[in-house]
């Protein structure tokens, strides 16, 4: 497998790097992406895959089952340099249909630290609880809810920290998105458009 990713960067250098070498030296100068980037760990989502984006377009943070967490401090750091040096605008959360993470919320896990690590998500799990038993969901309706209103927790989250919180009072920026990623079909749900003038969700 390693050989494989090395043939790949040397593909990637002679297909992509040298033709647009005047793009990729004025991004090894500086970097100004146009989006913060927030989604899941899983090897099947990624981002600049999914949305057809160049290197140089988002500033990424991924985790497991894409939460935003109060006490973390990596999270936390990547917002703050997004905001204040990179000078961000637009921040989507992003999850994803058929996640582990999202599957072990619903069933509940043994490992200590992953335990942990999803409790921040158990709100979503209560949403979609209540709304599984009214509307008489399979277990795979289900799982497509609560990964969709785990994205929606966690853009609660995001808008609690100080941070995001004093820049809003100020004004509309960050605009905040929240996307679901159907992995068997490659296409992205709007959940929540942060867009000025078009904000919805809770």
């Amino acid at each position: 497998m390693i050989d494989h990713l090395l043939d790949g960067n040397r593909e990637f250098v002679t297909n992509e790097f040298q033709p647009h070498a005047a793009y990729y030296q004025s991004i090894a100068q500086r970097q100004a992406p146009r989006v913060l980037w927030i989604g899941c760990s899983d090897s099947r989502v990624s981002e600049d895959v999914i949305t057809g984006s160049r290197p140089g377009t988002m500033f990424v943070h991924r985790n497991v089952a894409n939460i935003v967490a109060f006490n973390d401090v990596n999270i936390a750091s990547i917002i703050e340099y997004a905001m204040v040096h990179l000078k961000i605008e637009d921040v989507i959360v992003c999850g994803h249909t058929r996640c582990g993470g999202i599957a072990a919320i619903e069933d509940g896990v043994h490992e200590n630290y992953i335990a942990d690590w999803l409790c921040i998500a158990s709100g979503a799990k209560v949403v979609a609880d209540r709304l599984a038993t009214e509307k008489k969901l399979t277990r795979e309706q289900k799982l497509e809810v609560l990964a969709a209103e785990n994205v929606k927790l966690q853009i609660k989250h995001l808008r609690s920290l100080a941070i995001i919180r004093n820049m809003r009072e100020k004004g509309p920026l960050p605009r905040i998105h929240g996307w679901l990623y159907r992995v068997e079909t490659g296409k992205v749900d709007v959940l929540i458009d942060g867009r000025e003038g078009h904000e919805t969700g809770t």
